[in-house]
């Protein structure tokens, strides 16, 4: 399953192209097409290059899908920040991908096998072509304390 999942620091991270099914237009991306695709690759708001609001420093093709890291620009970026708060009250809950394809075929039914792109950039968005392009999970500074105690708790029981 696709997801995503930002820090209250901006840290994010997520699937932003899962590779078992198609998306609503019938395309689907082979994992071999993002072989040329490297860090940095802009990070857009809805799909608008008058919109960066970081960058995904970091991209790897596994069996699952595309996994990608990258930092909202938080101190920065009066967007970024308003992106943060929005993905974790569950209003922006896909990322998208923005690409040039070089080589498809048609697929039976519609659609399109691509097996080579290149990958201009990926973006948050409130609906992603993608349907399993969904955040699954939204991290914030109050639950990771919440689970350091719990460790620091169960820590300090061990050594009694």
């Amino acid at each position: 399953k696709a997801s995503f999942s930002v820090s209250d620091a901006g840290a994010i991270t997520g699937i932003a192209w899962p590779f078992s099914t198609p998306d609503r237009m019938g395309d689907l991306i082979e994992p071999m097409a993002f072989k040329s695709a490297a860090p940095p690759v802009p990070m857009l708001a809805y799909h608008d290059p008058r919109k960066p609001v970081g960058a995904w420093d970091s991209l790897a093709v596994k069996s699952d899908g595309l996994h990608v890291a990258g930092k909202l620009l938080i101190d920065d970026v009066p967007l970024a920040r308003e992106l943060r708060a929005l993905v974790q009250a569950g209003a922006v809950k896909g990322l998208s991908i923005g690409f040039e394809t070089k080589r498809a075929t048609t697929r039976k039914g519609g659609g399109r096998t691509i097996t080579a792109l290149d990958l201009a950039e990926i973006s948050l968005v409130t609906i992603p072509m993608h349907p399993g392009a969904k955040v699954s999970g939204v991290k914030s500074a109050a639950a990771a304390i919440t689970l350091a105690d719990a460790i620091n708790r169960a820590a300090a029981a061990l050594r009694v």
